[in-house]
């Protein structure tokens, strides 16, 4: 099972759904079915992090470059804000991140890296200016 997994992972992840839906449980690859499932929470982790950082680097953009606000700024805030409140809807489990100030901390510096690239700024806040209610406020855009 192993050269399968190693070889062609969508084959064994179809062979492996095939074992456990047919109960053949002593047939299945354990470690690398658990390494695969918490592979997928990371990557759920990953993707609101993600969101996070686009919705406030276009925040920070929007507040320290308004001559150059736009509707396509503000579209993307809106999406992102939507996406996140699907992803949070669909995953609570995910929503205690909101809490924990080192995932926003490494939200933040990704979205001001993100920021400084796209708008060739380098003066941005050390910390999130906002807290997590007004991030995601619907009508929220920083003045």
């Amino acid at each position: 099972m192993s050269k399968l997994y190693d070889g062609d992972l969508v084959a064994w992840a179809y062979e492996q759904a095939a074992l456990l839906r047919s109960g053949s449980l002593e047939q299945i690859d354990r470690l690398n079915i658990a390494d695969e499932i918490e592979d997928v929470a990371k990557s759920e982790h990953r993707e609101l992090t993600s969101r996070f950082a686009v919705l406030i680097c276009h925040s920070l953009k929007w507040q320290f470059q308004p001559t150059h606000r736009s509707q396509s700024w503000q579209r993307t805030v809106r999406d992102q804000r939507l996406a996140i409140e699907r992803r949070l809807a669909k995953m609570p489990s995910l929503r205690p991140l909101l809490d924990d100030e080192e995932w926003l901390s490494d939200a933040f510096n990704d979205a001001v890296r993100l920021a400084s690239e796209q708008t060739g700024l380098e003066e941005f806040p050390d910390t999130c200016p906002w807290t997590i209610p007004q991030i995601l406020a619907p009508d929220f855009l920083p003045s």
